[in-house]
């Protein structure tokens, strides 16, 4: 069973970074950072660590989806441990 590391690219609603950051937080990821992307507009990226034979980057991606705040969730990387 091999480890994965994949970082999410998480887009908030308009005007809802602060609340998207505190929900994605609570998700408990092994690391995360805001990104400037240009004209005033921030992302969050977040780092998740799963057993490949338990979970998939997929379902971890519809989990994040659906948390207050935010809009868009796309895999930014994803690699083996």
């Amino acid at each position: 069973m091999a480890q994965v590391i994949v970082i999410f690219k998480i887009y908030p609603k308009d005007g809802e970074f602060d609340k998207a950051m505190q929900s994605v937080k609570d998700t408990n990821p092994k690391g995360m950072q805001s990104e400037d992307i240009g004209f005033g507009i921030k992302l969050i990226k977040a780092m998740f660590t799963f057993d490949d034979a338990q979970n998939s980057s997929s379902k971890i991606e519809e989990q994040l989806k659906k948390l207050d705040g935010v809009g868009e969730v796309e895999v930014g990387e994803e690699t083996l441990m």
